[in-house]
């Protein structure tokens, strides 16, 4: 009887689009679905606000966020995990 159950928020994965704004992320969830006539599958996006408190996710990052309380107006995600990191395309090492 003294089991511990698990909390079942709802989870999304995604892409960060923006990380602009101070401790928000925008995460770009794309899901593939039947079109209702003609039943060709079509991709359909959409973003989410999400809290990152510590600043640790980028542009281009696949991360999952989890389902919260409302922070802000737009905002009732936080971030859960970083997935997968983007690949850094920076050319510091080649600037010699």
């Amino acid at each position: 009887m003294a089991e511990v159950q698990a909390n079942h928020k709802n989870e999304k994965v995604g892409e960060v689009v923006s990380t602009k704004m101070a401790k928000t992320i925008v995460v770009q969830v794309t899901r593939r679905v039947p079109h209702p006539l003609y039943k060709r599958i079509v991709s359909k996006r959409n973003k989410f606000y999400a809290h990152d408190e510590n600043g640790t996710a980028k542009v281009g990052d696949v991360v999952r966020i989890i389902e919260s309380r409302p922070l802000s107006k737009l905002k009732r995600w936080t971030l859960g995990e970083i997935v997968r990191r983007a690949v850094d395309t920076s050319v510091a090492g080649l600037a010699e």
